[in-house]
């Protein structure tokens, strides 16, 4: 019977909670991925229980993820970003995420959806892989790979391959979960 967990949460509750309800479940709304997205870009060069951590922090600073408010912050609201304790206090993390939100948009214009857009990636379903164990997932794919190349090439920061495979880890687009855990056939 599968009843364990992935290896990489357990042993701390907020990892584990964050696993169990919402890592590698198939999001659909563009509000959900720009969270993700910001989450993800700041966790670049760090761990992501760092980001997790602080993530309420970041929802209260960034306006709740609210790309479009974002998309318009002038630089005395990225000065006091760069104030807050309770954030990842990084000058060009800070001024990509200003960027990426305008970007984000761009993309909205462009296909519809920002959803439209990531899930032609892996051709609207989920990629199901087969890890007996977290540690054998790749940092990096091919799909990955030119998820990144389209974003850069658009302007985005901080959207290197590695960090999209992890968006996509989290966001379900690949559902990365080990076999034996109970989360495998759920997403």
């Amino acid at each position: 019977m599968k009843n364990h967990t992935c290896g990489w949460c357990v042993g701390d509750d907020l990892y584990q909670a964050y696993h169990d309800l919402e890592w590698g479940v198939p999001v659909k709304d563009d509000e959900t991925f720009f969270e993700f997205l910001v989450l993800e870009t700041f966790q670049a060069g760090l761990s992501w229980i760092t980001i997790l951590r602080k993530r309420e922090n970041f929802r209260k600073a960034f306006d709740n993820f609210d790309y479009k408010k974002i998309a318009n912050y002038k630089q005395d609201k990225i000065d006091s970003l760069l104030l807050d304790a309770g954030i990842v206090r990084n000058k060009l993390k800070v001024n990509g995420t200003v960027t990426n939100a305008k970007l984000f948009m761009d993309i909205q214009k462009e296909f519809g959806s920002f959803n439209n857009y990531v899930w032609k990636f892996v051709n609207n379903r989920p990629i199901k892989n087969s890890l007996q164990n977290y540690k054998d997932a790749p940092a990096t794919t091919a799909i990955s790979d030119a998820l990144s190349k389209d974003l850069k090439k658009r302007g985005f920061k901080f959207v290197g391959s590695t960090v999209m495979y992890a968006f996509m880890q989290a966001t379900g687009l690949i559902n990365d979960h080990e076999v034996g855990c109970f989360r495998y056939e759920e997403v």
